[in-house]
């Protein structure tokens, strides 16, 4: 891959506010109405009816106030509850929305959420992050870079910082070459193995502005020079949420669709599953999860499908399953 694998579609990319909207957003919108009317909520219709691929839930939640006057996250949030509500309202919104309010619920509260937290703003592509930064003023009216130096600090502060930068080179060959990849490869070890200390601020640097296939040179030089893989290293080096989260972005550009099964699967380990995990995985991860449904087939002998059924039950179960079958 030349650049990090963008997950929101193109509707909100292209800033578009007021996009096409045909017959079939205006029947789903009044399939909403018609679910929430009365009493009593019809949640098998309501689910049929949201969970749908990315640009087609966008333009429901764009669409839906102007034409029933009501806001669609509001009425989710009266209509639904628990697990379920709390699914329920992340298809209400935008794909950046609903990014931006994950953000905001996992640094307000009794602590800071710090995997949730690192696993929407690290390994992102540069319109993402771009469009997740405007999303967060606009809603929270806050600069996101703010909110995350207010509620997080040390190491992990730093590389969340640079994360939110969006400066990810676009790979170019002349640029990117093999000689090149031996300097950074070095430089990368210098930083880290081959220094009495680890400068941290150099690792999170080059691991940001490097895009995917460079960064793939890089650790294919590193592997023969050093005999350990970047993964290695860095697990070595570094400790805590900071090296949770520097891997995870390392894994977003070399090995992204294995990267998020594995974090889904880790939303399920242990004693309990973490719904808020596993349920903003499905759903920030829509775009991406045919061939992350292999990959987690393929590293775990089971189904995407199977695991969701087997962690979680009722309308929560009904609403993530519906949105891996459109995914």
């Amino acid at each position: 891959m030349t650049t990090t694998i963008d997950l929101y579609p193109d509707i909100v990319l292209s800033g578009d506010l007021s996009p096409e909207i045909g017959p079939e957003i205006d029947e789903l919108c009044d399939e909403i109405k018609e679910a929430c009317k009365g009493f009593g909520t019809d949640e098998n219709a309501l689910i049929k009816a949201m969970a749908k691929d990315q640009t087609t839930r966008t333009k429901v939640a764009m669409h839906y106030e102007p034409k029933h006057g009501k806001d669609l996250r509001k009425l989710v949030d009266k209509e639904c509850r628990g697990d379920f509500g709390e699914a329920m309202e992340l298809l209400a919104v935008p794909p950046d929305v609903a990014e931006a309010n994950l953000i905001r619920k996992a640094t307000k509260g009794a602590g800071t959420n710090e995997k949730l937290l690192y696993t929407i703003i690290c390994g992102r592509s540069n319109a993402d992050m771009n469009a997740l930064k405007k999303a967060y003023f606009k809603t929270h009216g806050e600069d996101l870079g703010s909110e995350i130096k207010s509620e997080v600090g040390g190491d992990l502060e730093d590389f969340l910082f640079t994360c939110i930068q969006g400066l990810e080179d676009e790979f170019d060959p002349e640029v990117h070459t093999e000689d090149k990849a031996a300097e950074d490869a070095e430089a990368f070890y210098e930083a880290g193995e081959g220094r009495w200390g680890t400068d941290e601020k150099g690792i999170f640097n080059l691991l940001s502005t490097s895009p995917p296939q460079y960064l793939e040179m890089v650790n294919n030089v590193y592997t023969e020079k050093y005999d350990v893989t970047l993964f290695h290293a860095f697990k070595k080096e570094l400790g805590g949420d900071v090296e949770d989260a520097v891997l995870f972005a390392l894994g977003m550009k070399l090995k992204p669709y294995e990267t998020v099964a594995e974090l889904i699967k880790e939303s399920c380990a242990g004693i309990g599953t973490n719904e808020l995990l596993l349920m903003s995985s499905i759903i920030r991860y829509q775009a991406i999860l045919p061939d992350v449904m292999t990959a987690h087939e393929e590293l775990f002998g089971k189904s995407l499908h199977d695991r969701v059924r087997s962690e979680t039950r009722s309308d929560f179960e009904k609403v993530l399953v519906e949105i891996l079958d459109n995914a």
